[in-house]
C-alpha cells in the first residue's frame, strides 16, 4: 500500500480489530463542568419504546430537562431513515449503523435529522447544522446475554457477553473517524428475570470501565452511561455528586424499577434525568475542549489528479472472522489457512498452506452473513507473497444468493517478495465449470465472499505456502499534492508522536457464513 503521509502510516498501524494508540483514554478533568453549554447543542437520540419513555415530560421528563440544559433534541425511533434502519436498535444491530457499506448513508440521514419522531417538550429553536451529539441505546430484552461473566470478545456479533463485546470494539473504529462528533453509549437497561444478570453486569462494567481501555482509545469523544446500573437498586448511581462522577453498583443485577412490565417505571426513568444530565454536560465540555471542527480525512483539492485508494476488507489481525479451508475431500488432498503473527507487512498475514494430490483442489475461503454491496469500489487489492516464486492462485468472489452462486475468479502468480495486487472489476471471469464461463463479473452489489485458490494439473502435485495481507477495496479519489518539506530537520524527535490523529474505516464487520461453497474439480 502506498502511504502517502504519516497520518496514513498511522491508520495502518492502528487498525486491526482494535486500536493501538500513543497513550490510555483521556480521563475526565479532576474538576469536571457540569454546567449546561453556552450555546444551544444539536442532539439526537436513537431509541426505541424505552427512550421513548424517558423523554416523555410526563414520564422521564429527559427532552425537557435536555432542552433547559441548552440541547436541541431530535430521535430516531421505529421506522426512522434509510431502510428503516431505526427498527433495528439491538446491539447486534449497531454494526449496520457504523460499520456497514450503507454507514455513509445512515450517518448522513442520522446527524442531519432535525426532527422528533415521539413527544416531548422542544422549548428551543433549531440552532442548525448538524447533530453534534450522538445518542444510542438498546433495549431490555438485550440485557439477555449468553455466554459467562469474563468471555473476551469474540468474532462475531450475536446477544452474548462476547458477541456484545465484540461489536463495541467494531463500531469503536468508526467513532474513531469522528472526533468532530461525541458518542453517547447508554447501557440497556436490566431485566427483572436473573438467568443472565451476571452476564449484563459484567458486560455492562466493561463498557464503563474497561471498554475504551483495552483498545488504548485516545479521543474524547466516547462517553457511557450506566443506565442499566441506576436502574437496578436505589443505591446504585451513575452520576456527579461531591465534585466527582460515581459509578456506584449495589447488590442487585437485575430491574428494581418496573412498570408492570421490564419497561422501567417513571421513578426510575426520572432518577435516570437526573443522574444523566449533569454528565452529559460534562462528557460535552470535555470532548469540547479539542473537538476537531470535522473528521478526520484528507482533503482533497479539486483540481488534484485521481490515484488509488484502499478501503480495508481484512488486515488478518486478531480478532477478525476467520477465514475457512476447504479441498477436494475425494482426494487426500490438504489446505490450512491460519492468521500467522508478525508475518505481515504490518502485524498478521494470512498463512495458507497447500498439498494437493494430481487433479485436485484447495481454497481458503471467507463468506459473509448477508451479501456485501462493492458497486462503490473498482475493484479488489491485496498483497502476496509465496514460499517459491512463480506460483500460481487464483482470488475468487462469489456473487448472488446461496442457491445460485456463481464464481468469478482471476489467476496471478506470486513472487517470493511482498507484491501488491490491483485487480480492476473486469479482470475477473466467471468460473470455467460454470455456465456462461468468461464473462465478466458485474455483480459487485451481491458479493457473497471472497477466496484464494489453487488447483494441481492431472499429473501433478501442487504444494507450497502463500501469505496474503490488507485485502481492500480499490476506489478512486484525488491524490494530495506533496507535503511542504518542513524546516526543522528532527520534527520528530521533538514529539515522536506528532502525526497521531488519523485514523483509518474499516469496510464493515460481517460474519462468516453457514453455507459455504465448495471449489468443483
Amino acid at each position: 500500500m502506498k502511504l502517502r503521509n504519516c497520518a496514513f502510516i498511522m491508520a495502518t498501524v492502528l487498525f486491526g480489530i482494535g486500536l493501538v494508540a500513543a497513550a490510555p483514554y483521556a480521563p475526565i478533568p479532576q474538576v469536571p463542568d457540569p454546567t449546561p453549554p453556552d450555546n444551544t447543542v444539536k442532539l439526537i437520540f436513537i431509541h426505541h419504546s424505552t427512550g421513548r419513555n424517558w423523554l416523555a415530560d410526563e414520564y422521564g421528563g429527559l427532552g425537557k430537562t435536555l432542552a433547559q440544559n441548552n440541547y436541541f433534541v431530535s430521535d430516531a425511533n421505529y421506522g426512522w431513515g434509510p431502510d428503516a434502519i431505526g427498527d433495528r436498535t439491538d446491539i447486534p444491530d449497531w454494526p449496520e449503523w457504523f460499520a456497514s457499506n450503507n454507514s455513509p448513508i445512515y450517518m448522513d440521514a442520522l446527524f442531519n435529522e432535525s426532527n422528533q419522531h415521539v413527544p416531548y417538550s422542544r422549548t428551543l429553536a433549531d440552532p442548525g447544522g448538524e447533530n453534534e451529539i450522538i445518542m444510542f441505546k438498546s433495549c431490555f430484552p438485550n440485557s439477555a446475554l449468553e455466554g459467562s461473566p469474563n468471555d473476551p470478545p469474540g468474532t462475531y456479533e450475536e446477544l452474548s457477553v462476547s458477541g456484545a463485546k465484540y461489536v463495541y470494539n467494531t463500531i469503536l473504529q468508526f467513532f474513531a473517524t469522528r472526533p468532530d462528533k461525541l458518542f453517547i453509549v447508554i447501557t440497556a437497561p436490566p431485566l427483572s428475570d436473573d438467568t443472565n444478570a451476571e452476564n449484563a453486569r459484567a458486560f455492562n462494567n466493561w463498557l464503563v470501565n474497561d471498554w475504551l481501555d483495552e483498545n488504548n482509545y485516545t479521543l474524547n469523544n466516547i462517553a457511557v452511561f450506566d443506565f442499566y446500573n441506576i436502574l437496578t437498586d436505589p443505591n446504585a448511581h451513575h452520576r456527579f455528586h461531591n465534585g466527582q462522577v460515581e459509578h456506584i453498583a449495589a447488590s442487585s443485577n437485575t430491574l428494581y424499577y418496573p412498570s408492570g412490565d421490564d419497561h422501567p417505571s417513571e421513578e426510575g426513568s426520572r432518577k435516570a434525568t437526573e443522574e444523566f444530565v449533569p454528565l452529559l454536560n460534562i462528557y460535552y465540555h470535555h470532548w469540547k475542549e479539542n473537538a476537531p471542527a470535522g473528521p478526520i480525512q484528507p482533503i482533497q483539492p479539486d483540481s488534484a489528479p485521481l490515484s488509488p485508494t484502499l478501503s480495508l476488507i481484512a488486515g488478518f489481525e486478531s480478532g477478525e472472522p476467520p477465514w475457512e479451508a476447504f479441498h477436494d475431500e475425494t482426494t487426500s488432498s490438504t489446505m490450512v489457512c491460519q492468521f500467522e503473527a508478525d508475518t505481515g507487512r504490518n502485524g498478521n498475514s494470512l498463512l495458507l498452506n497447500f498439498n494437493l494430490t494430481p487433479n485436485s483442489w484447495g481454497t481458503c475461503a471467507r463468506f459473509f452473513e448477508t451479501s456485501q454491496n462493492w458497486s462503490a469500489a473498482e475493484g479488489i487489492s491485496f498483497y502476496a507473497s509465496a514460499g517459491a516464486a512463480g506460483s500460481t492462485f487464483d482470488i475468487d468472489l462469489y456473487a448472488g444468493p446461496n442457491e445460485n452462486r456463481e464464481t468469478y475468479l482471476a489467476t496471478l502468480t506470486a513472487s517470493s517478495e511482498w507484491t501488491r495486487f490491483d485487480l480492476r472489476w473486469d479482470d475477473f471471469q466467471r468460473a470455467s465449470w460454470e455456465e456462461n464461463a468468461g464473462t465478466p463479473f458485474a455483480k459487485q452489489g451481491e458479493v457473497a465472499g471472497i477466496a484464494f485458490g489453487f488447483g494441481a494439473p492431472a499429473d501433478t502435485l501442487n504444494a507450497g505456502t502463500l501469505r496474503v495481507d490488507d485485502l481492500s477495496l480499490l476506489s478512486t479519489e484525488p491524490e494530495l499534492p506533496p507535503e511542504p518539506v518542513s524546516e526543522d530537520p528532527e520534527p520528530a524527535a521533538k514529539n515522536p508522536f506528532f502525526c497521531f490523529g488519523v485514523l483509518i474505516l474499516p469496510l464493515a464487520a460481517v460474519l462468516p457464513s453457514l453455507k459455504k461453497i465448495k471449489r468443483p474439480t
